[in-house]
Formats: C-alpha cells, structure tokens, sequence
C-alpha cells in the first residue's frame, strides 16, 4: 500500500484527533525507523518515551512471541507466573509493597487518585478528597486525569468535569502551604513536568513538600510514567530527590512497546484497596508482563542506569556547546531532554530535523523534547549532534 492511500483510509476511516506528520513508518530495528520510501531516521522520540529497548529488541520480541505462543490473557480471576515476577521486580526496584496492574498511564493516574482517596476517607471520612498538583502538570485524558492535570487549556469542551482538585506553583513551597486546608487528602507531582515543557523540580521543594505532608498524613504521590523505568538515570526519578513516595505511577516505558501501567504503594497504602474496589480488565495480562519483565531486567542494572546518565550528560553538553543564539536553554535528567528555542521558530525546527532524518517531540510552549530509546550508542548520539547543530547554527 502506498502512502497516498495510506493518508486516504486514515481519512476516511480513523477519527480526527491526531496531527500526524507525513510518514508512514513500516519498521524499525534499534533506535532507527524506516518509512514507506526506504528513508531512514534515528528515532529520539521512542514512541513518546514508549520504546525503552528501542526498535525490534530481539530477546523482547522473543520472550513476546514466546508468551503469545504460550498464554495471552486470561484475566484477573487467576495467577500467572509472568504477573508475579514482574510485581517482584517493581517492589525490589522500587522499595515500595505492592502494584496494581493496569493498560496506561491516564489508567494508572485514575487509579492513584482513586487509592488515594480511599485511604484518606477510610481514615478521616468523606470531608477529605482533595488533591494538589502542580501548574503545567500532565497527568493523562480521562476526566479525572485531565482536571489534575494543572495546564486550563486542558479544562475546556469535556463539562462537567470532576471535583477535588487544586493546583500549586511548582518550586513554590509556600504556595503549596497556602493551598493546603482540612480537605487536602494527597499531592501529586512530577518530577520533570514533561508535558509542560521538560521542567525539573527543584530538590529542595520535593524534600519541602514531602516533609510537610508526611507530618500531615497527607499522601506523597509521584507521577513517573514519563520518567520511569529508567529514564532519568535511575529506575524511578523520585529516587534522585530523597524521598519516599506513598504512591507512583507507572506506564510507558514499562512494556518496551507494549502496552502496560500501574500504580504502586508504600506501607500506607498496602490494604487500602480491596477485592472488587478496583479492576482492568487487561491489567497484568501475561503478555504484557513478560515484556516487563524483559525490559526490567535489562534496565534495572547500576551499569545500565550508569550509562544512561552518561548518555544524557553527553547528549545535553553536546547540544550546549552550539555556538547557537536560537537554544535558550537545555535542561533535563539523564535522557529526557528538553531544548528550548523560540516557539514561534519551534515547529520549523522539528520538521527541517524531520527532513534530515532526525525524529524530535515537543512540550509546553516552547520545548523540543528528546526521548530516546535508552540503548542509544554513542554513534547515534553524534550523528544527531551533527544533524542538529547544522538546524540550529
């Protein structure tokens, strides 16, 4: 099929809400895509941060083919050795108890605030339901997902939209103490606001703000289906702000490809969901665990996570060292990179580095946002760096 027919069945036939680039992408093979035309591109976007193992992983396309092969789904009524291995892994990685299994990240997120809710109302009653996020958060497009998530430009069209929550300037401790009341149940932050433009939070608000809650009992809940699963350099960002969070969340790079997310909890949280409070249908599905499984075992090394840092210090100080007025900044955690330029410049940007072969995102108003997959080689890495400082300059 021809991409001219491509565009017309998508046309005809798949809803509007998508501003898709012209390519029609056939396959890929480490961090390298190829279109429809045989042109290649090295993918510094990994499918939204999806694609940990980059393109084609052989032992994940093994162990997926295997488990199809062997047992696909069979719900939540039963065990399944893969669930289990995977739940072990997380709550070794993580330090927390126990995850609840689910398909996405909006899905991980609903399942967060539900959890944190319902501890806070087992606890002190129905009075206490309110949840703070962060100004310029993101956290998924659900109705719930979408009124925490502290962009207004997401709380429009989609009315009534649900209760309980309130939004804080991140980095603004005493902002955050002056919206804290007898209602407020949990904080929910990220800690790089991807979404809103590859913003880290500063350290010393994250301790601030977990700190104040831990001697209010009120739920510190952390948002790491972006900067999980070895992202920032760590298997969970939170790990590089000193904190020990009550709740996160997880997805995308979780399966490799794969969908699969979830939620966690610490001690508090342990009981406080029970038989028939909480459910997905597709959560913990063979298949997808087995592909978490891979990618766990492959990312949750100190040698890969090591390298990843490496890796993103190397990308980062290459970019900074453009003898470019167009880069206002460069900012980041291991490889999650933002570059910022003028947005009014941005969208030129992307697609004359689309035309040179280089796959990029954007965030916020003003963000090129870079999400490799984490095996990206060093080669790689310069070949982008000569790609982009040719743009750039």
């Amino acid at each position: 099929m021809d991409f001219e027919t491509v565009k017309q069945k998508e046309s005809a036939y798949v809803m509007n809400t998508y501003g898709r680039a012209p390519i029609c992408f056939v396959k890929g093979e480490g961090c390298t895509l190829y279109d429809s035309t045989g042109k290649s591109y090295i993918d510094l976007t990994s499918g939204i941060g999806v694609n940990a193992l980059g393109h084609n992983h052989p032992e994940l396309v093994e162990a997926i083919s295997n488990q199809a092969a062997t047992l696909m789904h069979v719900s939540n009524l039963y065990y399944t050795e893969p669930m289990v291995e995977v739940a072990e892994k997380l709550a070794k990685g993580s330090g927390l108890k126990k995850v609840f299994f689910a398909n996405s990240g909006a899905e991980a997120n609903e399942g967060l605030i539900k959890c944190a809710r319902k501890y806070s109302s087992d606890k002190y009653g129905n009075d206490r339901f309110v949840i703070l996020s962060l100004k310029q958060s993101f956290h998924g497009r659900t109705m719930n997902t979408l009124k925490a998530t502290g962009q207004a430009k997401f709380h429009q069209w989609f009315y009534p939209f649900p209760e309980g929550f309130d939004y804080v300037i991140a980095n603004d401790f005493e902002d955050f103490k002056a919206h804290v009341n007898e209602h407020v149940c949990a904080v929910m932050m990220e800690m790089i606001q991807g979404e809103g433009g590859v913003l880290p939070l500063d350290k010393d608000f994250v301790q601030q703000v977990s700190a104040y809650c831990k001697e209010r009992d009120i739920l510190v809940c952390v948002d790491e289906v972006q900067t999980g699963i070895g992202r920032t350099g760590t298997l969970f960002a939170y790990q590089q702000f000193g904190i020990e969070p009550d709740i996160i969340s997880i997805a995308k790079g979780l399966g490799g490809g794969f969908p699969i997310g979830g939620f966690m909890v610490g001690e508090k949280c342990e009981y406080t969901m029970q038989p028939g409070q909480h459910g997905s249908t597709f959560g913990a599905t063979p298949l997808g665990c087995e592909a978490a499984n891979v990618v766990l075992k492959t990312v949750d090394t100190p040698e890969f996570l090591q390298a990843v840092k490496e890796k993103g210090d190397y990308f980062m100080n290459g970019i900074r060292s453009f003898q470019s007025e167009n880069i206002k900044d460069v900012r980041g955690m291991g490889l999650m990179i933002g570059i910022i330029v003028d947005p009014e410049k941005r969208a030129d940007y992307v697609n004359n580095l689309r035309d040179k072969g280089i796959l990029v995102l954007t965030a916020g108003l003003d963000a090129i946002r870079l999400l490799p997959p984490l095996v990206i080689s060093y080669d790689e890495i310069d070949a982008s760096l000569s790609i982009m400082k040719e743009i750039f300059e």
